[in-house]
């Protein structure tokens, strides 16, 4: 490939818009360019690495007995109404009707199509287990397209989909993708993390994510470093203490004028913030309000909350709604208040004695007992850990770190089986649901990651295995005969065992090369000039390197080699 013809043009400068490095970077490389918020065009340079990286995927899960298949991007919405997600997902998912009336959906993953094909094509149990995968475009009407191909709209993902006929084999077969993944990811040069995972709306009994540490991710993930247990925050577990102990007092409502923090309220009447108990209001997808409490010292965690609740939809009250539903905001608690449904955290259960909200103005109480004092309609984990919070496998203490999400694995169970009637007969003859796994990776966020992960302030450092291309030759003083002969000779013979970049622009000056070779980032650059020439034979420098050396032409191929084989990452 010959610089002068290359689709997509370097800029010189960041555009204003690029947020993270790995958007500044695939701009101003000429990687990507976007159309709409969070549509990009991939540009060939770009291509060609997300073809690199699925080809490292595709290896991976052939080597575990998947089938590659291909699955359509539009589905009749017949089929997200048979497993319930019509109904439950919210606006991106994007719907719209055919010239016949028909009712469509654009396809933002394939559980509802693999399930129908697994009802029409499996039968007996002597068809089970298996894998099948694709690589195909998704789309989901992000609210908040950011940071390039980080987050965006339209993705190409590798989607796969087990099937098993029971969760014993499940199971037994969930780790080997794991390995997979972790194969593929070292593979395309990256350190990844594997965490405990919320499955979201995926649903399902388990799941865990493959996180690049950055701080330009948008997850939060939650590690020991005593036992190596990582969680995402929204799925993060943690040890929250002996509850305060002590045996029950009577109800005493107090004055607590002005008193609408739990901090002013613990200094006020000289507890800890531990012995109160914090509420936290919501609204479902009902209009329904959520009364959520909890130990003062402690937060939230929303997504544990909807996932207990099954919510589709939660978001923080308004002080009109709690007005209107006759709740004191800074001054409410469960005690007395009816038409809510009040979901209780374990940190209070065994707690004795709390302050809590006495749900009219400037007024608090004391000795609060639950479940003496107020009911709870469920009773569950709904805390957000954080930094410096205990670790409940070992007892070390908790750290957090930001990173970006690269793939996600599921134990779907019967979610969609039984919802669509996807069935298998056993060796008695029964008729049993088909039990599921679900798989994906993110081919153009992984790309950014690696960007995200291998960079300096000139450019992209690709790892070799998922670089556009492996080689990439400058010419300079091409308009000397003997030089650009050398150097035409150069490509081609490395083009026959690598993919060779060959910049062979008479219009640009060496400094603008050198700059531009920087920003692309190919793992091995060759110069070919007349003082490589002179001191005999041509300049050969790894990306990653901090000097290069000349080595004669009949050695290139050999120090080519040594040179990508010299690669510090993954691999």
């Amino acid at each position: 490939m010959r610089m002068s013809r290359l689709f997509g043009t370097t800029l010189r400068h960041d555009p204003a818009d690029a947020e993270l490095v790995s958007h500044r970077l695939l701009l101003r490389a000429g990687l990507v360019r976007a159309i709409a918020a969070g549509i990009y065009c991939y540009l060939p340079l770009a291509y060609r690495s997300m073809r690199r990286i699925e080809e490292i995927i595709r290896q991976e899960m052939n080597a575990i007995d998947g089938q590659e298949v291909l699955l359509p991007v539009v589905h009749p919405a017949e089929l997200w109404k048979e497993s319930g997600r019509w109904f439950s997902v919210g606006p991106e998912l994007v719907r719209f009707e055919d010239r016949g009336g028909r009712d469509m959906v654009l396809a933002m993953t394939h559980e509802e199509p693999v399930t129908d094909l697994l009802r029409r094509e499996v039968s007996s149990y002597r068809q089970l287990p298996l894998l099948v995968y694709q690589f195909q475009v998704k789309f989901r009407d992000e609210p908040r397209s950011r940071g390039g191909l980080v987050r965006v709209r339209e993705f190409t993902m590798k989607d796969g989909y087990s099937a098993h006929t029971d969760f014993e084999d499940l199971d037994r077969f969930y780790p080997y993708v794991r390995q997979a993944y972790e194969n593929a990811f070292r593979r395309c040069g990256l350190d990844v993390v594997v965490v405990d995972a919320d499955p979201g709306m995926m649903g399902g009994t388990a799941s865990h994510e493959f996180m690049v540490l950055s701080e330009a991710g948008e997850d939060t993930l939650i590690h020991c470093q005593g036992c190596g247990y990582a969680a995402n925050a929204e799925a993060a577990r943690f040890a929250k203490g002996d509850p305060v102990g002590g045996d029950p007092l009577p109800l005493e409502e107090v004055a607590t004028p002005g008193m609408k923090t739990i901090q002013q309220l613990a200094d006020f009447l000289g507890v800890p913030t531990r012995q109160t108990a914090k509420a936290v209001f919501y609204v479902d997808q009902d209009g329904g309000i959520i009364f959520a409490v909890i130990r003062g010292d402690l937060d939230v965690n929303e997504v544990k909350l909807g996932n207990a609740l099954r919510a589709t939809e939660l978001r923080p009250a308004t002080d009109a709604e709690l007005e209107a539903a006759g709740i004191a905001a800074g001054y409410a608690s469960p005690i007395g208040v009816k038409g809510v449904k009040v979901v209780v955290d374990d940190s209070l259960v065994g707690a004795a004695n709390l302050v809590a909200g006495a749900n009219r103005a400037g007024f608090h109480y004391r000795n609060a007992n639950f479940p003496r004092d107020f009911r709870a309609d469920l009773v569950t984990d709904i805390a957000l850990a954080r930094q410096g919070d205990t670790c409940s496998v070992c007892g070390g203490e908790l750290a957090d770190q930001r990173g970006i999400e690269l793939g996600h694995i599921f134990k779907l169970g019967t979610k969609y089986s039984q919802a669509m009637g996807a069935t298998y007969l056993d060796p008695d003859g029964q008729e049993k649901p088909i039990v599921m796994g679900c798989y994906g990776i993110g081919i153009g966020r992984l790309m950014a990651a690696a960007i995200e992960q291998h960079n300096d302030d000139k450019g992209i450092i690709w790892p070799p295995a998922i670089a556009p291309c492996q080689v990439h030759v400058v010419g300079l003083n091409l308009d000397r005969a003997e030089i650009a002969e050398a150097a035409e000779s150069v490509y081609e013979s490395l083009g026959k065992r690598w993919e060779v970049l060959y910049d062979e622009r008479s219009e640009q000056s060496a400094g603008v090369k050198f700059n531009d070779a920087d920003l692309l980032g190919l793992p091995v650059r060759v110069t070919v000039s007349a003082r490589s020439l002179k001191a005999g034979g041509a300049e050969v420098k790894a990306r990653w390197a901090a000097a290069s050396e000349v080595v004669p032409l009949e050695r290139l191929e050999e120090a080519v080699e040594a040179a990508l084989a010299s690669w510090p990452g993954p691999q």
